[in-house]
């Protein structure tokens, strides 16, 4: 069959040499066109790869740091909880020590109303007493006493009697009657403490009577058997004691002994002198008599 080129084809010997020489180029501009746009491609996609691998990253740290965030938050939260806790248990124990004021307060106005209630009974007890010394015949003692009057115009340095409200106080110097400090009565002492017994016994003779050791605040002398003021003062009113129940009327059931140290100074005991003023016995004599006077 033959062609268009007068029975030769393209291809036919004489034109297939032709091809022939030009096909090499031909494709190697092909290949080389197609390698070219791979290239293209390639270098696209390496691009598009690193803004990919580039977002990645970024991701990579906003997720680490909402991460970081969110452990952040939790502990904040363990925190709270915590405080919350701690917040609720001293409220808790808030609670209790109301609860436990509450109770305080209502045992205090228990114990407040029963010692309202217990004045109210002394007070009608005093009131009893009082009716039943008048009925027994107890002396009053007034303002004018007739022995507080007298007393301190008798020879009887250094003493003093005083009325503190129903009470007659008589005063003896402790140095007159206890000048060595060692709770052994003087002779001096001895003759005027039976000089008060004397007018004692003839105006009150079956009253109660207190005898009260007071001393100034002082040392105690240095070797002394006593143990404190309080010891001092109650031995030199036992000594006094003594004296008043072999020497002189008065019974030991009227008696009543006490020492008070220095716990009651008439004056300051800043000085020598108002600690010797301080140093004394008090013999107090009550309104009532003895419980087995006649």
């Amino acid at each position: 069959m033959l062609g268009r080129f007068g029975g030769k084809t393209p291809f036919s010997e004489g034109g297939n040499s032709t091809l022939k020489r030009q096909f090499p180029w031909f494709l190697l501009v092909l290949i080389g066109g197609v390698l070219l746009g791979c290239a293209e491609n390639a270098l696209v996609l390496k691009g598009q790869l690193q803004q990919l691998q580039q977002q990645q990253l970024a991701l990579s740290r906003q997720a680490e740091e909402l991460q970081n965030r969110a452990n952040a938050l939790d502990r904040d939260n363990q925190e709270k909880d915590v405080l919350l806790a701690q917040a609720q248990q001293r409220a808790q124990a808030a609670e209790a020590q109301v609860a436990a004021l509450k109770e305080q307060l209502a045992s205090l106005s228990r114990q407040l109303a029963q010692a309202r209630q217990d004045q109210q009974a002394a007070e009608s007890r005093v009131q009893a007493l009082s009716a039943s010394l008048q009925r027994r015949g107890s002396v009053p003692i007034e303002p004018n006493s007739s022995f507080a009057q007298r007393l301190p115009g008798k020879n009887l340095p250094g003493v003093n009697v005083r009325l503190d409200g129903e009470l007659i106080r008589i005063e003896l110097p402790g140095g007159t009657l206890f000048p060595q400090m060692d709770g052994r009565l003087s002779p001096e002492g001895a003759r005027l403490l039976a000089a008060v017994a004397h007018e004692i016994v003839r105006d009150f003779p079956d009253h109660r009577i207190g005898i009260q050791g007071h001393l100034g605040k002082i040392s105690l002398p240095v070797g002394t058997p006593w143990r404190s003021l309080h010891h001092l003062a109650y031995a030199e009113a036992m000594a006094v004691f003594d004296f008043l129940v072999t020497q002189t009327p008065l019974r030991a059931e009227q008696l009543e002994v006490s020492g008070h140290g220095s716990n009651f100074p008439l004056v300051s005991n800043a000085t020598p002198q108002g600690q010797q003023r301080n140093h004394r016995i008090e013999l107090v004599i009550y309104p009532d008599k003895a419980s087995n006077a006649n």
